[in-house]
């Protein structure tokens, strides 16, 4: 059976919405409805099949997430997805890479 991400999410956005209300009065007020659906996803049931949990088992899952739980998320991936290295060159990074201390 093929998940439908986006009817489930259509259900929940509700209880999305409200987990973003609860972000922002932490000051997170970046965090849209998305980031914590695509957290849901990449975390959350990461191992689970979607199409077999419950609605309220997905809403649970929602409203249970902490603040710091998912900004630990997020900055994790943003390690993972980062490139530190972008506006270097290729011959840039080679010299920072091969480059020897001169002894005084």
């Amino acid at each position: 059976m093929e998940i439908r991400y986006e009817e489930i999410y259509t259900h929940v956005l509700p209880a999305l919405e409200s987990k973003k209300s609860e972000f922002e009065v932490y000051q997170y007020n970046t965090v849209t409805e998305k980031d914590i659906w695509k957290y849901c996803i990449s975390k959350k049931w990461r191992k689970k099949d979607i199409a077999e949990l419950a609605l309220h088992q997905i809403v649970n899952d929602v409203m249970t997430i902490s603040p710091a739980e998912f900004m630990t998320f997020e900055q994790i991936d943003q390690f993972k997805t980062s490139n530190w290295f972008s506006e270097i060159n290729q011959e840039e990074l080679q010299l920072l890479l091969n480059h020897k201390i001169e002894d005084e």
